[in-house]
């Protein structure tokens, strides 16, 4: 079994909630009456508020679960329908696959410790069950039986059959009994220290307090906001909190500062996720050795559109070289700006210097002041205008609506329709900003996948966002920088792809397409916040809301964008070339290696050398998940530039409906209906390019 969450490409901040854009209806009944009459089902997910009803939930599941496999396992042998084997475990498994995305929002989201290490615990629990799932030998046999029986089967079906078995091989049923064993018992292991490790990262905090003159340059807004501001009259600067980070890091004057903070930063879970992620490493080669591959990546990376680790690491190295010049131009520029602030004409640009820099390369050259920049995308209006955008073209309604529970003050519950039709598609939660003790980076959180129910019905999709943009203060609202706005457009259309995506199968639904295409819909959708058109439609001064932003200043912000991608996009080949160097180990290279090391020599030859004495990777999330996958947000970035260049050249441009609705019918519709390169294929009409995704960074052919 596969279980997923869906984390931002840029790992920027996110945003807040939003009252009703609908006045009416204001009731879930009101949406699942309306739901009924189509043959469909709009049913929420029911969260435990308890230590207890997270246990029993769990436990109720798991037996429902178990019940309905001993029957899958125990029919006649000669009377097998597909309906009655991999039919039916899909359904069977969607069940827990659904309590596990419930009790995995409730670890990463209640505001009650105790509650959230209980279902820390039982999600714990669930992962080895499904561990467990993929080698009962009675199950197996059924589903084996009737495959080998070659049956007539439609496209979907043979699809889910097909998928299914790889999936048995994977997990080395084909091996002798203890050899098979052994390896379930190492996929248990493996999926506590991979939980092990996501709670580190959670519950890592590093609070660092600096003087009002260490934090020159630093907007007024940030030292006004919310427990920022110290009795002692000293300023603390939370160094897991991602966008307080990002702003002093690119605004703060002394050098000094930025160092310290950087340092905190990349010091986080460092303590205790240097062990744990040294026997992740350990232990995932040892387990692909086992299945017979020559490294974990091998393993992973065969049923992605890439295949094998060898050609992701080619497709990562590729880009490195690719990027070599327009990398090494960038920062010498950057350096530049140091050696004419200090007057050291051999001035080093350390990895604390990137973002400051940046910041005054896009003020000084391209006049674009990210900070000035907030007053155009108050929190409200941004949330709102994305929501016409994304109703227009795909052709939808959204409602906001009463929840019948909400996990924490201010989630905020929508229901989604066809704008054409009023058939309801699901509905998605919004928890959007900071608390303690909350997932702390922006990510799409399923909550239950779609599919046809044995009745006929289709039960719909929930899906649910927790972001932390930054919170409103006393006197103004929750303003965002640009990247936050791309962020809050990127991790939306996580929530659309969830939504839209009209599978029969669970098995077959959005999220369950290969992982270096699964950002590929939502990266699309990031390109929209760059064009002057969209962006006329919401972001406007909240003091004056005639004042649009001109289209010279959208013009420099994207000659800015440009001229720093080179490092933006060899930073993410540094996390994806040090996930892969991890994990192209072979079993007895990862007993030797150190991964300290590893990791921090090849952040410095593809990126910038990390602070010395520091460890990043520990608090790097995907390495529990995404492990010799992160490869794929680029890989999945090449096709979604080349996407959205389809909306660039149409008569609408990114406001274009007919565009928006062959997105909508041929990929995010399909979810893994069928091969996704064929889907992305179908959309565009031709065959994939890479020159929408160099024109994107900067080079011309």
């Amino acid at each position: 079994m596969k279980f997923l969450r869906l984390l931002t490409l840029t790992l920027l901040p996110a945003i807040a909630a939003a009252p009703g854009m609908h006045a009416a209806p204001a009731t879930l009944a009101d949406f699942q009456a309306v739901a009924a009459q189509a043959h469909l089902q709009l049913v929420l997910p029911v969260y435990p508020t308890t230590p207890d009803e997270v246990r029993q939930q769990v436990a109720a599941a798991i037996k429902q679960a178990d019940a309905g496999l001993a029957v899958l396992a125990a029919q006649d042998m000669t009377k097998l329908t597909f309906e009655s084997t991999f039919g039916a475990y899909d359904t069977i498994t969607a069940g827990v696959t659904n309590a596990d995305q419930i009790i995995g929002t409730v670890a990463q989201s209640n505001p009650d410790k105790a509650v959230r290490d209980a279902a820390n615990d039982e999600e714990l629990k669930l992962q080895e069950w499904g561990v467990a799932l993929d080698y009962r030998e009675d199950l197996y046999r059924p589903l084996k039986t009737f495959a080998d029986s070659k049956p007539a089967l439609d496209r979907e079906q043979q699809r889910l059959v097909d998928d299914q078995m790889l999936s048995f091989r994977r997990a080395g049923l084909a091996l002798a009994p203890a050899a098979k064993a052994e390896v379930e018992s190492l996929r248990k292991d493996l999926a506590g220290l991979s939980t092990q490790f996501a709670v580190n990262i959670n519950e890592a905090r590093a609070p660092v307090d600096f003087t009002a003159a260490e934090l020159a340059g630093v907007p007024q807004s940030f030292l006004d906001s919310p427990g920022v501001r110290q009795p002692d009259g000293r300023y603390r600067v939370m160094a897991n909190i991602t966008w307080h980070v990002q702003t002093v890091g690119e605004s703060a004057d002394n050098p000094e500062t930025r160092r310290r903070l950087s340092i905190a930063r990349n010091q986080l879970a460092q303590g205790t996720n240097t062990a744990v992620l040294s026997k992740l490493v350990v232990l995932r080669a040892d387990i692909a050795h086992r299945l017979g591959y020559a490294t974990w990546a091998d393993y992973r990376v065969e049923d992605r559109m890439a295949k094998t680790g060898a050609a992701a690491v080619k497709f990562e190295e590729d880009l490195v070289t690719g990027l070599q010049p327009k990398f090494d131009a960038e920062l010498e520029t950057l350096r530049q700006l140091k050696v004419a602030q200090t007057g050291q004409a051999d001035a080093k640009l350390d990895s604390w210097d990137i973002n400051y820099y940046t910041n005054r390369l896009k003020k000084q050259k391209y006049a674009v002041d990210a900070e000035a920049l907030r007053v155009y995308f108050p929190y409200q209006a941004s949330l709102e205008g994305m929501f016409a955008i994304y109703q227009k073209i795909f052709g939808l309604k959204y409602t906001a609506i009463a929840a019948p529970y909400v996990w924490a003050p201010g989630v905020q519950l929508y229901v989604v329709q066809d704008a054409a039709t009023g058939t309801p598609m699901g509905a998605f939660y919004l928890d959007m900003f900071p608390r303690e003790g909350k997932f702390n980076h922006f990510a799409c959180f399923g909550q239950k996948t779609g599919g046809l129910l044995p009745d006929g019905r289709y039960d719909l999709p929930v899906e649910a966002l927790l972001c932390n943009f930054p919170a409103p203060s006393a006197d103004r609202p929750s303003l965002l920088k640009h990247g936050d706005v791309e962020t809050l457009f990127h991790e939306f259309g996580h929530v659309m792809h969830g939504i839209l995506s009209r599978s029969r199968f669970a098995g077959q639904g959005s999220f369950t397409v290969p992982r270096d295409f699964v950002e590929a819909p939502s990266q699309m959708l990031e390109n929209w916040v760059w064009d002057k058109a969209v962006l006329d439609t919401f972001a406007a001064d909240y003091r004056d809301p005639a004042k649009k932003i001109p289209a010279e200043t959208i013009a420099a912000m994207v000659a800015a964008r440009q001229a720093t991608e080179g490092f933006f996009t060899r930073r993410q080949l540094a996390i994806g070339l040090l996930d892969l160097g991890l994990h192209t180990l072979s079993e007895d290279a990862a007993w030797q290696a150190d991964v300290v090391k590893l990791v921090n020599d090849t952040t410095a030859r593809v990126s910038v050398a990390p602070p010395p004495g520091t460890f990043w990777a520990a608090y790097i999330g995907h390495l529990a998940g995404y492990d010799a996958g992160y490869y794929g947000y680029l890989w999945a970035k090449v096709m979604a530039i080349d996407m959205a260049s389809e909306f660039k050249k149409a008569p609408g441009g990114f406001l274009d409906e007919k565009v928006g609705r062959r997105l909508r019918d041929e990929v995010y519709g399909k979810g893994n209906t069928r091969d996704v390169g064929e889907s992305v294929e179908k959309f565009l009409g031709r065959p994939r390019s890479q020159e929408p995704f160099l024109e994107y960074v900067g080079i011309k052919k």
